[in-house]
C-alpha cells in the first residue's frame, strides 16, 4: 500500500484568527465594506465581506486588533495589497471570501476621545 504526502506550499505560517476588517478602497473605489478575517498570515489574509471585487484588483484595508483588557484605544493594522483569490457566496457562506496579499501596513492607534474630536 502506497501513502501519498502533500506538501505545505505557503510561504508564510498562518492563523486561524476572526477579527474585524474594513475594506475602504477596491481598485479606484473608495467604499467602507465591514467584514471579518478567516486566517491571517504574514504575506497575505482570507476575509469575509459583502462587495463585488476583482482577481488583480489593488485594495486597501484595516484590520482591528485586539488589545486586551484595559486598554481604552483601538490598535488598526492599515494594510495594501492584492486581490489573489475570490470565493463567491454559497448556501453556507452569504458573504464573498477575499484572499488579498498584505504588501504594505502601518498600524494606527485612535483611543475612544480621538475619535470623538474627530470632524463629522
Amino acid at each position: 500500500m502506497s501513502e501519498t504526502f502533500v506538501r505545505e506550499q505557503r510561504k508564510f505560517r498562518r492563523f486561524e484568527l476572526k477579527l474585524p476588517v474594513e475594506v475602504i478602497r477596491a481598485g479606484a473605489h473608495r467604499l467602507s465594506r465591514p467584514g471579518e478575517t478567516r486566517n491571517l498570515s504574514s504575506g497575505g489574509v482570507l476575509f469575509t465581506v459583502q462587495s463585488q471585487m476583482e482577481v488583480g484588483q489593488p485594495i486597501e484595508y484595516f484590520i482591528t486588533l485586539p488589545t486586551g483588557s484595559g486598554s481604552d484605544e483601538d490598535v488598526r493594522l492599515r494594510c495594501k495589497g492584492k486581490v489573489v483569490r475570490l470565493e463567491p457566496p454559497n448556501g453556507n457562506r452569504a458573504m464573498t471570501s477575499v484572499a488579498a496579499t498584505l504588501e504594505r501596513y502601518e498600524f494606527i492607534r485612535h483611543s475612544p476621545h480621538d475619535l470623538a474630536m474627530l470632524p463629522a
